[in-house]
């Protein structure tokens, strides 16, 4: 965030400003003082200021000009104009444009004082706002959602295409998937991303409790309700709400969320006034809510309300090509959080961690690593360093596939190579659903060398997937 100076003065007659300067500084401001509008537009290009305190009649250009400025180029900045010249018009003027306040001639220096300590908080509190904002759209870039292989291309092709509408979103996938970092992306990179953007997940609040934290609640209007509060939706109004397993939502609170799509309007719990307002609604789920509608359990018009762009987001365990990108990515962001030098991961630590199946997705992954980096001495992880269940994945695997072919006659050696490139290989068409090109970067070989290993160890249709997408 910029550092503020706090106070530029703008004031043409030098006595007036000579003693304003001297004033405010007694008062433990620091101010820099300029005669000239013009002057304070070239120093404002140079120093960003909390406030500025300037004449509204300057030669050149005037108060009001330097104002229209000020709210184009530095929108955390406040002005404060000081005018002999009171009149309403003047201060609808004023106001209108963007001033914070104004002071008439000649000026109450204890309402001024108090007036830069009120716009300094304000500016400060801006700039702080801006400055998370613009952290949350550099976490949130779509760059910075990791995926090389074919699943996520399509999934980055679909939000390319939807970043910039207002449609009704329902992001699918299992748990962990990343459901909700997709959603805070396609906030972040679309029009709304300078208004809020509020999630609430559905499963995790008590039913009786639910409606009023989406729809907020009336004085008065249960045991405990002794004020009114705003809900989760009034909060978001501009912005982006992200109803997280909304699966799990009781039925009479579906007909309510069906009312914010089809009308845009909410009513607090125990009020009687019905409130406009202007959401995204973005939902997740990883149940099946087709099922649910021919169960009953889900109301056929929400879903297809809900369901009017679908985003599928694939497990790991389809999207093998990524593990190791996703790996190198949570430990050189786990490494810098920590503060250590870049870890490594051995060979036989990748080959675990690829052959595990990964039932908490990418959100398991972010945790053994975080685990694993904590845990681990020097700069290498080895099988040894990773949780117990993922070496152990790891041996019944391997001993599959090196188990020796033994026969009466000993230990037939040429036969057993054969038949552990034939498990491997098998087992990485298998993981790669038939794609050659995947099963032989998983293998760590050219995929010309596993054709022509197919070939020589006559692998059939019947000993490998049919599905071949070369």
């Amino acid at each position: 965030m910029k550092n503020l100076a706090e106070v530029l003065l703008i004031d043409d007659e030098t006595s007036s400003r000579e003693a304003l300067q001297r004033l405010l500084q007694q008062s433990g401001y620091q101010v820099d003082a300029v005669p000239t509008g013009e002057a304070a537009l070239e120093i404002l290009q140079q120093t960003p200021y909390a406030v500025v305190v300037t004449d509204l009649r300057l030669p050149g250009a005037d108060g009001i000009d330097i104002l229209k400025r000020i709210k184009v180029d530095s929108p955390y900045t406040n002005v404060i104009l000081i005018t002999g010249h009171a009149s309403a018009e003047t201060a609808v003027e004023a106001m209108k444009e963007g001033a914070f306040d104004y002071v008439t001639k000649p000026i109450d220096f204890g309402k001024l004082k108090i007036l830069v300590a009120k716009a300094i908080e304000k500016s400060r509190l801006v700039a702080e706002n801006l400055y998370l904002r613009q952290q949350l759209r550099g976490r949130y870039l779509f760059d910075n959602i990791v995926g090389n292989g074919p699943a996520m291309q399509k999934v980055f092709a679909r939000l390319e295409k939807i970043v910039n509408t207002d449609s009704t979103i329902l992001i699918l996938g299992e748990s962990g998937t990343g459901k909700e970092l997709i959603a805070r992306a396609i906030h972040f990179n679309g029009p709304r991303r300078d208004k809020p953007f509020i999630a609430i997940n559905c499963g995790a609040i008590p039913a009786e409790l639910l409606e009023s934290e989406l729809f907020g609640h009336v004085r008065g209007s249960f045991t405990g309700a002794v004020s009114d509060k705003l809900g989760k939706f009034e909060l978001a109004d501009g912005g982006t709400v992200f109803l997280d397993e909304i699966g799990t939502m009781p039925s009479h609170l579906q007909m309510k969320i069906l009312r914010v799509l089809q009308e845009q309007e909410i009513e607090r719990v125990g009020g009687s006034r019905q409130i406009k307002l202007n959401v995204r609604i973005i939902s997740a789920t990883n149940a099946d809510l087709e099922q649910d509608v021919k169960k009953g359990r889900f109301r056929e018009d929400l879903y297809y309300r809900l369901n009017v762009i679908p985003i599928q987001l694939p497990p790991l365990r389809e999207r093998l090509e990524d593990i190791p990108v996703l790996l190198r990515h949570f430990l050189q962001k786990t490494c810098n959080e920590m503060q250590r030098p870049l870890m490594a991961l051995s060979p036989p630590a990748m080959r675990a961690l690829e052959l595990y199946d990964w039932p908490g997705n990418v959100r398991e992954m972010e945790n053994i690593i975080e685990r694993t980096v904590a845990l681990t001495d020097g700069d290498h992880i080895e099988p040894g360093d990773l949780p117990p269940h993922i070496a152990t994945d790891l041996d019944d695997s391997m001993a599959a596939i090196l188990r020796p072919r033994v026969t009466e006659e000993g230990i037939d050696m040429v036969r057993t190579i054969e038949e552990i490139e034939r498990n491997m290989i098998c087992e990485a068409l298998e993981l790669t659903g038939g794609v050659k090109a995947r099963a032989a970067d998983l293998l760590r070989i050219n995929r010309t060398t596993l054709v022509e290993k197919i070939k020589r160890l006559n692998l059939s249709d019947a000993d490998s997937p049919k599905a071949d997408h070369s």
